[in-house]
Order: C-alpha cells, then sequence, then structure tokens
C-alpha cells in the first residue's frame, strides 16, 4: 500500500511515518496542498493523509482538485473539531476525519478499514421515492439522479437493507468502516446530517432514536 502524508508540521508526519514503516506501507510526504497536488499527478496512491491548515494551498482546496485526479481515499487529519469543518471535509468526499492530537495506532486502523471497504453487492433497492442501485451506485430520489459520495451511498445502503433496526453510532462504523472506536468528536452525526441533505423531502426517514444511535423508517400516509 503506498501512502501520501501531506502536513505542514514535520515532527507529526514523522510520527505517522514510523507507523506506516512498521506496517510495511510505502509512503511520500508533502508540507502543502500545492506539493500534493504535484506528487498526485506523478504517483498512484491507495491513501492520502491530508492536514487542513498549511501554508501555500490549505488542505480543502487541494482536496478539490486530487478528486479529479485520483479515487485515492482521503483521511483529513486536522486539529479543527468544529462540526462546520467536518461536514465540508464530507461534503467534499473525504472519507475519514481525525482530529488532533491523534493516536497513530488508530490512524492505521483507520487507513485499513477505508482502503478494504468491499460492500455486498444486490441489485437494487426501492424505499417510497428513494431507488439505490448497488451495482452503479447511483441513487434517485423520485426519479431523478442524486449524487452521494462514498460514505453517504454506504449509509444509505445500510439503513435501507436494515429498514427499522437501530443502529448505535458505534455499530455503524463498524458496519461501515469496519473497526470501532469512541465516536465522541460526532462523526457520525455530521455523515448523517449531510445524508438527510441529499434525500430532500424524504429526510426525515432516517430517524433519530434519543440516547442509541438511528434507525430507517417509512410510513406511508
Amino acid at each position: 500500500m503506498r501512502i501520501l502524508i501531506v502536513d505542514d508540521e514535520i515532527l507529526i508526519r514523522n510520527v505517522i511515518i514510523e507507523y506506516l514503516k512498521l506496517e510495511n506501507y510505502d509512503y511520500d510526504q508533502a508540507e502543502n496542498g500545492i506539493e500534493a497536488i504535484n506528487y498526485v499527478k506523478q504517483n498512484k496512491y491507495d491513501c492520502i493523509i491530508m492536514d487542513i491548515m498549511m501554508p501555500k494551498l490549505d488542505g480543502y482546496s487541494a482536496i478539490k482538485e486530487i478528486k479529479t485526479l485520483t479515487d485515492a481515499k482521503i483521511i483529513v487529519l486536522s486539529a479543527r473539531t468544529e462540526e462546520f469543518d467536518k461536514l465540508s471535509g464530507f461534503d467534499l468526499g473525504i472519507d475519514d476525519y481525525v482530529t488532533k492530537p491523534f493516536s497513530p495506532k488508530e490512524l492505521i486502523a483507520r487507513i485499513k478499514a477505508v482502503c478494504k471497504r468491499n460492500v455486498k453487492v444486490q441489485p437494487i433497492i426501492n424505499v417510497a421515492g428513494i431507488k439505490l442501485n448497488e451495482l452503479s451506485r447511483n441513487v434517485e430520489i423520485d426519479n431523478k439522479p442524486v449524487e452521494l459520495t462514498h460514505t453517504q451511498f454506504d449509509l444509505l445502503n445500510l439503513f435501507l437493507k436494515n429498514q427499522g433496526i437501530v443502529f448505535s453510532r458505534n455499530m455503524i462504523i463498524d458496519k461501515i468502516w469496519g473497526y470501532t472506536y469512541e465516536a465522541e468528536d460526532r462523526t457520525i452525526d455530521a455523515h448523517i446530517k449531510l445524508l438527510r441533505s441529499k434525500l430532500g423531502k424524504y429526510k426525515d426517514t432516517i430517524k433519530t432514536v434519543h440516547g442509541v444511535g438511528y434507525k430507517f423508517e417509512y410510513n406511508e400516509k
């Protein structure tokens, strides 16, 4: 596996590199968004670890360009913890968001998880006005195509296949990413909020079960 580390702090890059070496991963490193884009133009990566606040070109601006060049998984690693920052990242199509300070072991676990996502396929699911095609990974709302990120698609797929079942945040993480960790940064809440915004008049089919998690439920009127 080949990883690109993008962070303007050399100490953080060095810590990540030490753990990548333990996994025998190949890696390159860049200290700003411009360097990152140049690396992506010249190399193929499985995963990109991207800081946000960097000189010359910030992480989100770099991600917009990089998404047009590669389908590599992208994990944001940032000291910014506000919901707005997470929503901005997920809306760009990033695969995960890790806040600083961070556990290098957990970061490695997240790299492994986002790179091995592979969902069992069944052709088409129709619920209310929502149509999901798992083969083409397309979604339509009332026969109009809706663009979802990779994570938003997997979340909707999980809910549609398990209508009425309540999933805790950690259960969702385990089902979608393939590992568990404390969801204290409310990352799942950010994903759910963005997914609901894409579902239009069906946004309320994803219901909050207070103190527990979320479930999909559609009641015809």
